[in-house]
C-alpha cells in the first residue's frame, strides 16, 4: 500500500479497505502486519473457541482479528487478535468493519510485538470507555496477563505463569484453563 508520509486517517481508512495486506495506524504513520506463528494462530482459535461458546446465551460476541478498532480520538486504528463486544457493536461508518466500542481486548504477544502491545497499543486502547480488560498472552511460553479497569479509572495487573491456573476475564465472567489456550502450543 503506497501512502502519503502522514495520511489523515480518513485517507488511512480509505487505502487500507483496498488493501491486500492490514496496517495499523498511529497518529499519521502506517505500520505494515507481519504474518503470525502457528503457536500464534492456535492460541487464538483457542481462545475464540472457548469464548465463544460461553458467550452464545449472553448480549456480548468474540470477533477475530480483522476487525479493526479505533480510538474516540481517531489518532490510533488497531487490529486486535481477538475482540469481545458486548451490546450493540458501536461501528466507525457505514463499511461495519472499524468498531468503537470493545470490553475487552486480547493480542497474543511474540518477541517482536510484546513491547508494542504493552506500551503504545495499550495507551491507545486505555481511551475508549467501552474497554475492560486487556488480555496478553504469550505465545512462547505459559505467561497470561489481564490488564483491568478499576472504578477510579486506574489499571489493576495480574498476572499468571502457571499451566495448571485459569484465564480469568471478570467483565464477561469467563474463565478458561490456560491448559485450554495454550492447547496443541508446546
Amino acid at each position: 500500500m503506497v501512502v502519503p508520509a502522514s495520511p489523515s486517517p480518513q485517507e488511512y481508512l480509505t487505502r487500507e479497505r483496498l488493501a491486500k495486506d492490514k496496517h495499523e495506524y498511529y497518529e499519521g504513520s502506517v505500520t505494515a502486519l507481519a504474518g503470525a506463528s502457528l503457536a500464534h494462530n492456535r492460541i487464538v482459535i483457542n481462545l475464540i473457541s472457548a469464548i465463544n461458546s460461553s458467550l452464545k446465551d449472553r448480549p456480548c460476541e468474540i470477533l477475530p482479528s480483522d476487525i479493526r478498532v479505533t480510538v474516540p480520538s481517531g489518532k490510533a486504528y488497531m487490529y486486535p487478535d481477538a475482540t469481545i463486544v458486548c451490546g450493540t457493536p458501536e461501528m466507525e461508518d457505514d463499511q461495519f468493519d472499524t468498531l468503537k466500542n470493545p470490553r475487552v481486548i486480547f493480542e497474543v504477544l511474540s518477541r517482536s510485538t510484546a513491547a508494542h502491545d504493552r506500551g503504545r497499543k495499550f495507551q491507545y486502547y486505555q481511551e475508549i470507555p467501552s474497554f475492560q480488560e486487556y488480555v496478553l498472552i504469550d505465545s512462547t511460553e505459559y505467561f497470561i496477563e489481564v490488564s483491568r479497569r478499576q472504578k477510579d479509572g486506574s489499571w489493576e495487573f495480574e498476572a499468571s505463569s502457571d499451566p495448571d491456573g485459569w484465564l480469568a476475564v471478570e467483565s464477561v465472567r469467563i474463565h478458561i484453563p490456560l491448559k485450554e489456550v495454550y492447547r496443541k502450543v508446546f
